[in-house]
């Protein structure tokens, strides 16, 4: 396994991702000492104390383990690691949702995967976008993706590989970011909810329209 080449799958580099979890680390000290201070009224010193525990030490976990999280591609198995590692066999999956996730003015799409080998689930971020603009997954990952895809006979899976293969297709011609697949499939999700699953049924249609 080790002379399989390992394709990133990760959307966002390094840099941001350490100042995301440093903007969340910070968040989470904020919040936790101002509960304190109120508890700390009632309770004194060790309520603040306490509150400070309860309510910053799982987010600042959280926040450290996101800044180590790297996704990769190796053969046909995507693998997560973090604190450990995490694999899921793309030809053996069982699990396969795309979904878009709705904060703060930016749509991130998504896909699920889960199955085999030991029932884990891991969730990779195809492209971001705000406005008209945004940030995609390199080519050559989507090419690697939507091939490993491509070798699970799920009708679900063959859609989801269709689909990357025609957003690599939109960017080989130039089409801005509107235009492209991944963009107007994030634009279909109702806006106001953080996390909107997509309906299979849906996405095929939308894939056999292109």
């Amino acid at each position: 396994m080790s002379d399989v080449e390992a394709v990133p799958l990760d959307l966002l580099d390094r840099r941001t991702v350490r100042v995301r979890a440093r903007n969340v680390a910070i968040a989470a000290v904020v919040v936790a000492a101002a509960l304190g201070g109120v508890v700390s009224l009632f309770a004194g010193p060790v309520g603040f104390v306490t509150t400070l525990v309860i309510v910053a030490v799982p987010l600042l976990v959280l926040a450290w383990t996101e800044s180590r999280k790297t996704i990769t591609l190796r053969g046909h198995e995507v693998v997560a690691r973090a604190l450990g590692s995490r694999a899921v066999d793309v030809h053996r999956a069982t699990r396969l949702e795309l979904f878009v996730m709705d904060l703060r003015g930016a749509r991130t799409i998504n896909v699920l995967i889960g199955g085999a080998p030991k029932g884990k689930a891991i969730t990779v971020s195809l492209a971001m976008y705000a406005g008209t603009g945004g940030r995609e997954l390199g080519i050559y990952s989507l090419r690697r993706f939507a091939d490993a895809l491509a070798g699970n006979e799920d009708t679900r899976a063959l859609v989801l590989s269709q689909l990357v293969v025609a957003q690599l297709r939109a960017e080989a011609r130039g089409e801005a970011p509107p235009n492209r697949p991944l963009y107007q499939l994030a634009s279909l999700a109702p806006q106001g909810r953080m996390a909107q699953r997509l309906q299979p049924d849906a996405v095929a249609k939308f894939v056999a329209a292109l």
